[in-house]
Order: C-alpha cells, then structure tokens, then sequence
C-alpha cells in the first residue's frame, strides 16, 4: 500500500535557525565505509562537511527520509527500511535522541550509541543521522535532500497525542508502507516482563521448506525479501539454508537462492543466537570483517550459522530466546557483514559440518568474548584441532546481548510496565485516528 499527496517541496537556508540549537552539538556521522569496512554491496554516502549541514544537499525522489526510535532494532524495523529503500535508491534514517524519546514515549532500552550502531548495520541503511526530532520535520527532510518521509500503515503520536507526521503529511510528503506484523520493541519488552515461550518455534525448516500452510508461504516470502540485496532486489543478495538433520550428519538445504560464493573466495563462519541481534552482536560481526581486511583478506565470503530455539532455551533456560529463530534470521539476515546464512545451525560447528558447508569450506571460524557454556565443554573443539578457530577480543558492546537488555528492563521494570501501559492507551488512541 503506498500513499503520497503530490507537492513541491521547496529548499531554503531559512529552515535552518528553527532547527533545535542542541542539534549543533551532535556528533557527525563518519561515512559507513569508513566506520564499518567489510563486503558492502552499495556505494556508500559521501562525508558530510558538518552535522546538520549548513547547505542543504540536493533534493531528489531518490533520497528517502525515514525516522524512529529504533530501540533493540528487530526485523520490523528493517522491514521498514527495506521497503523505504525499493521506494527510492538512497536511504536516509533519522534516529531520535533518548532525551526526546523519554518525554514523548518512555525511556530506552538502548542508548543512542547502541541504537545508531544497529541502524548503521542494516544494509538497507545509506546515511544514518543522529538526533531527529521526534515530530518529523520538513527542515530535517530538506537539509538531508530527501523529498518523501517513508512510515508503516500504523499512527505514531508523540507527548500531546498528535500525529508525529502531521506537519509533512500537510505537505504532501508522507509515503505510507505496509507495517510488519506481530512484532515490535513493546512486544519484545512484554515478553520479558511476562516471561513468556508461546513466541518459541518448534520447527522453523519445516515450515519454510513445506510450502503447505498459509504461516510457512508467508515465512519465506519474508524471507526471500530480507534476504534481498542493499538495493531491495530480491535474488541478487543473501543465501538461505536450513541444516536438517534428520539424516546422519545432517545437511543444509537451500531455502533462499542469491549470490554464492565465487571461485576461490575466503569463507569465513560465525554462529550464535544473535538473540535480540544487539550492539554487541553488530560490533563482534564488524571486527570480524574489520580483522580480515587488516591480514588483506578483502575478498570474503561471511556465513553466520543461527542456533534454534530449542538449542538456546536449553542452554539458557527462562523463555530465552526473546526472539524466536524466524525473528533472529531475519535480524541477521538484513545485516551488511552477513553473506549466507544456516538456519537451525548446530551449536558445536563439527568438522563434518563445517567441511560440508554449501558455501565452501570455511577458513577460519570466529567467536566472541562470551560464552553461556557450563563446564569444560567446549563447541569449538574441533574448530581449534582444524586450526581455524579465532576468537574476536573485548570492545566497547561486549556485554550488550539479551541477558544484559533483560536485565536493563527488569532492573527498572516499573519504569517500563508504566511505558507498557502508556503504550496501550496510546495505541487505542492512535487506532482510533487511523479509522
């Protein structure tokens, strides 16, 4: 569903001194290719001479503005972003501050920090910018060049109940996307209050492999488009592969088609939960491709193996994972660093598995600084006897996974029942202004 009201916005240095005088003091965003190298697949934006600049860059319906909160990104906000990038070739995405975030919707899970790493990840991401008012602006959408801002088919209020796209609605520049279904950050905070397991999924290949059932149709096509490539293009990204093991040994089978591995090409391999795909998750999978740019691998190939539900609630227990493992693919899945990924992954990478991958052989296999493991079992045993096992060092997200996001919620779960429950009001409010 798309939605837009022509008009003809104009550019002027005038918008300039109404722009909040706090503005000046963020920091600038360095340009993506410089802040995260690895296999990106799109031409990333220039540098910007300052933060906001003070000459507008050109417009253009090409350049696309979309803006949000972005707190614990999950798939519903890439999902968002993909389809604001197919609307156009380069995509712009405003992250509010924690400080307007708090007056007009409660407080963050994450901080700004965390928040700008997760969106500056995602491969549908050309320029991420700090700091964008909560009630979108057309100054904002002008200085950055982007004639249309991009928003799910849903209401978004801020503080005194209005519509935070009033202004550019007014304008005609709003274009209206399909919302995704059944997730968002108010869900994933439910569930840990709750501490519920009804999100877990039993059997995700299965359903994505047997075609039969209306949820399994809609899984893959959910599939086949996070899978799309940095401009959208369904076919010309990542591969898809679920390891069923109902044979001896096991075997991954295709789900997705994309681009594979060229002749030669280094394989590189990580797995995990990558539950609730954090800044700690995002950071371990850029140093990853950061280390093998440093020792001149330019050319790799990443494959990301992600456990399934089962396997982490096991290890972890509670109603971990937060996100179920269909919810975790597609986080991984919409990330710039990742090529491949193997659903169901098993939680030890044996040889046998790792010497049998679709992908090719993998040359060296990489780990972070954590690990839930009990005892002295240790999954990459034969990772380490192989000779290709690396562990990724201590940095500044280490400690930001599910646990310490849960913890951050429960630490002040009055704090976020009230947000909870001033989101429902809302919602019936904001419901009420869509019909």
């Amino acid at each position: 569903m798309l939605e837009t009201v022509p008009s003809t916005p104009t550019i002027s240095s005038s918008h300039l001194p109404v722009l909040s005088p706090g503005i000046a003091t963020l920091p600038r965003p360095t340009p993506l290719l410089r802040r995260f190298p690895g296999p990106i697949p799109s031409k990333m934006a220039d540098a910007l001479p300052e933060h906001p600049p003070k000459v507008p860059i050109p417009m253009s319906d090409d350049r696309i503005w979309i803006d949000g909160c972005f707190d614990f990104t999950h798939h519903g906000h890439a999902g968002a972003m993909l389809q604001a990038k197919q609307l156009g070739k380069y995509l712009v995405v405003g992250v509010h501050s924690d400080e307007e975030i708090l007056e007009n919707k409660g407080p963050t899970v994450m901080n700004i920090k965390e928040r700008m790493a997760a969106v500056t990840a995602c491969k549908w991401t050309d320029l991420p910018v700090p700091g964008a008012p909560y009630v979108t602006s057309p100054e904002w959408m002008d200085l950055y060049g982007t004639r249309y801002v991009v928003h799910g088919d849903d209401v978004t209020t801020d503080s005194s109940g209005e519509d935070c796209y009033r202004i550019v609605k007014a304008a005609g520049r709003f274009k209206v996307v399909k919302r995704t279904p059944g997730i968002s950050t108010t869900d994933l905070v439910g569930r840990m209050l709750l501490c519920t397991k009804t999100h877990h999924i039993r059997d995700l290949g299965k359903l994505l492999l047997n075609q039969t059932s209306e949820e399994g149709r809609e899984f893959l096509e959910r599939t086949k488009m996070y899978a799309s490539n940095s401009f959208g293009v369904v076919g010309e990204g990542s591969t898809v592969y679920d390891f069923v093991t109902e044979q001896p040994g096991g075997k991954c089978v295709p789900v997705v088609s994309g681009i594979g591995a060229k002749p030669g090409q280094r394989i590189v391999y990580v797995d995990g939960g990558f539950d609730l795909f954090s800044s700690g998750h995002i950071e371990f999978l850029r140093r990853v491709v950061e280390k093998e740019r440093e020792e001149g691998h330019k050319d790799i190939y990443v494959v990301a193996g992600v456990h399934d539900d089962r396997t982490i609630n096991y290890w972890k227990g509670l109603n971990y994972p937060i996100m179920n493992m269909f919810e975790r693919g597609l986080c991984v899945l919409q990330c710039r660093y990742i090529n491949s990924v193997i659903l169901t992954a098993p939680f030890s990478p044996t040889k046998e598995f790792l010497e049998t991958l679709p992908t090719g052989v993998p040359s060296v296999v990489y780990h972070g600084p954590t690990t839930f493991m009990p005892g002295d079992e240790d999954p990459y045993e034969e990772a380490k006897e192989m000779g290709i096992f690396q562990e990724i060092g201590n940095h500044e997200f280490a400690g930001v996974n599910a646990g310490e996001i849960m913890g951050r919620i429960l630490k002040q779960r009055e704090l976020y029942e009230e947000r909870q429950r001033r989101k429902g009001v809302k919602i019936e409010s904001e419901m009420q202004m869509v019909n």
